[in-house]
């Protein structure tokens, strides 16, 4: 059987509780009157929508051209609360169409609406001119519907079927979503001769209620077996999106299937990916991956070029990772396997997704006699991946150097990262280093060696106009000065750069703005802004009122949750420093000054200070946040929300100035 390296990139959701109602048959269009009455239970009662059933089935199939394919089938059906969530009318299925050969088909597809008028049940049926087909990209299509006359009370129900021939990964459920869900099950039928590995992940226990043997048929007069699993979850809570984290999936129970091996009659045990070894040498072996970076002739003949007569190591590391990323733009696709089997096909296109760029880079890198191994990551949006082998969780690679026994991350898709800076998406804590020449691999730490740092220093004068007026000093470093560069670079101009820094702003005029060190890297960017600032000053009864840290003050908690589940991902330490100096007017004198104070998190995992200096006509305000580490427990989710309530109270406070007599 051929086996094709498929990734099918799905959310998977699902959850464990109790009662529905006995398990029944659910048949398409059969309503029973109960379900009209069908409300949000629990902690989601206030919910504008409650999804009734939603049951799931794969199972494969046999034929002479494709070998085993198979089949998933989806019956979903909803009760609409309110307004809020007549988008469930909308529904979307995407197929993956890699060619002719290799593709996933829709065999069937009905949906309606139910609604009761009177002691009656009237349908609305999915109308032909409702169904619209999108091409995505050149791998994806998706195919959408749109459901008529739904409204508060509706019943909404949808029907489908796929066919795919990727059957390196099945279609894993989501029993969790947005919606509160009564009752849900997902059915697998596997034949006996595909041996699958389950990978579940989560906070809670997924009730797994078959696990068996039964007879199957996928060839004409030849009896086998299948393996049977069935999970079935009841009253699922909804899922609540919250900040701070890398991707749903990472905290929702799931369960995901990906071929380990297979044992055909009169053939061996083809093991694929049951072990760290095999997932290993098929990387090694594989044409877009490791025979990709062992092919040097574009690396013999670009070296001298790159590096000339420097011998320092460090050095020429820094030389090939500036080459490839000033050399090579990234296309904002995150890959695993470069689209090409030579590295000179990416070096001649100038372009390429993130695996063509860091594959290159690896190339070069060993040509040079450097230390280099692949490191596969799961980005943030792809989730973390389990730990245990598993292939299709890895969704991007990075280059690994080791030098003088230290660890360096490298991500040569753009061109303001430095030595040991990757993108914030490949900050998920862990990567798998692949050694292409011993055949093995280890976990290592990607915590990042930069945080995010960022300090404003405000120098205004407030006139007698109640207009504040000055300059703006702003310092970036880390992961907050490559932030400030991907936004200035990603404006046509300067110009509209400044518009959209006054955006969100308001009073904010800027006369004049000047960056520092923009293509430095390796110093701190600046900032230096002359500005003039109205209607961030009030006058009530005589008294004026100014808030001193502007626009840089925290206005939200982040964390409004009583309790969390979920940890807190930065993804990076964080520093925020505000300076900011008001001279006031000879004829105002301070009515009130808000007291200063320090707050801490146990362990120095995090503080929050503000204090106020005054002298002669001029008030000193400094707030200072630092956030010392990039991942907190749930355990920890007390600590931090409490912080950022104080942080948002305090720097809120205002002073206020009085006219003198």
């Amino acid at each position: 059987m051929l086996i094709k390296r498929f990734t099918y990139l799905l959310g998977i959701f699902c959850l464990s509780f109790s009662a529905f109602a006995q398990k029944k048959e659910f048949k398409f269009g059969k309503i029973a009157p109960e379900e009209f009455s069908a409300v949000p239970f629990g902690q989601d009662s206030a919910a504008s929508a409650v999804k009734l059933f939603d049951v799931g089935n794969c199972y494969f199939e046999f034929n002479d051209n494709n070998g085993f394919v198979y089949v998933f089938e989806r019956h979903v059906r909803y009760k609409v609360i309110n307004k809020n969530s007549y988008d469930l009318a909308d529904f979307k299925i995407s197929l993956y169409k890699g060619n002719v050969k290799y593709k996933e088909d829709l065999l069937r597809m009905e949906a309606a609406t139910y609604n009761m008028e009177g002691d009656k049940m009237v349908t609305s049926k999915l109308g032909k001119d409702s169904k619209f087909t999108e091409e995505f990209n050149k791998n994806y299509q998706i195919k959408k519907y749109t459901l008529g006359n739904v409204k508060e009370g509706s019943i909404i129900e949808y029907k489908y079927a796929i066919r795919s021939n990727y059957t390196f990964n099945l279609r894993g459920w989501a029993f969790q979503s947005e919606i509160p869900t009564l009752y849900s099950e997902y059915n697998v039928k596997i034949p006996e001769y595909l041996i699958y590995k389950p990978s579940y992940n989560g906070y809670f226990k997924i009730n797994q209620s078959k696990d068996e043997m039964i007879n199957a048929h996928y060839v004409p007069g030849v009896t086998s077996t299948a393996r049977y699993l069935q999970y079935v979850m009841e009253k699922v809570p909804a899922i609540k999106k919250e900040p701070f984290i890398t991707t749903m999936d990472d905290y929702i129970t799931a369960v995901e299937f990906e071929l380990m091996a297979t044992s055909y009659p009169n053939d061996i045990y083809r093991d694929y990916t049951g072990t760290w070894p095999k997932i290993i040498k098929g990387l090694v072996d594989d044409e877009n991956f490791g025979l990709f970076v062992k092919k040097n002739s574009a690396a013999k003949q670009l070296l001298p070029t790159i590096i000339k007569a420097e011998k320092d190591s460090l050095k020429i590391v820094e030389l090939i990772f500036n080459y490839v990323k000033n050399n090579i733009k990234w296309n904002d696709n995150y890959r695993m396997y470069s689209a090409e089997t030579n590295p000179k096909s990416i070096l001649d296109k100038k372009s390429g997704s993130s695996a063509d760029i860091n594959l290159v880079l690896i190339s070069l890198l060993k040509e040079a006699k450097i230390n280099v191994n692949p490191l596969l990551i799961s980005t943030r949006e792809n989730g973390q991946h389990p730990g245990h082998p598993q292939i299709t969780k890895f969704n991007n690679v990075l280059a690994h150097v080791t030098l003088g026994g230290k660890d360096i991350i490298l991500d040569a898709t753009d061109n303001d990262h430095i030595l040991g800076m990757v993108s914030y998406q490949n900050l998920n804590h862990q990567g798998f280093s692949v050694d292409l020449q011993a055949q093995t691999g280890r976990w290592i730490a990607t915590e990042p060696n930069f945080g995010d740092e960022k300090t404003y220093n405000y120098n205004l004068v407030l006139n007698n106009e109640n207009k504040l007026k000055g300059t703006m000093l702003q310092y970036y470093r880390g992961y907050g000065a490559l932030s400030l560069r991907n936004r200035y670079r990603a404006k046509p101009s300067e110009s509209e750069f400044i518009k959209s820094l006054k955006k969100d702003r308001q009073g904010l005029e800027i006369d004049n703005y000047k960056v520092n060190n923009l293509n430095d890297l390796n110093e701190i960017l600046s900032e230096e802004i002359n500005v003039t600032i109205e209607d961030n000053v009030e006058e009530i009864g005589g008294n004026l009122y100014v808030n001193p840290l502007l626009y840089e003050r925290t206005k939200d908690n982040f964390f409004k949750l009583e309790n969390r589940l979920f940890p807190v991902d930065f993804a990076f330490p964080m520093k925020e420093s505000i300076r900011s100096t008001i001279t006031f007017p000879d004829n105002y004198e301070i009515e009130k000054l808000p007291k200063g104070g320090v707050y801490k998190l146990p362990d120095n995992k995090g503080s929050f200070s503000i204090s106020y200096v005054t002298q002669d006509k001029t008030i000193l305000v400094r707030s200072v946040i630092e956030i010392n580490k990039a991942l907190f427990s749930p355990e920890e989710y007390f600590d931090i929300k409490e912080l950022f309530k104080v942080i948002v109270e305090r720097q809120a406070e205002q002073i206020v100035f009085k006219k003198k007599s």
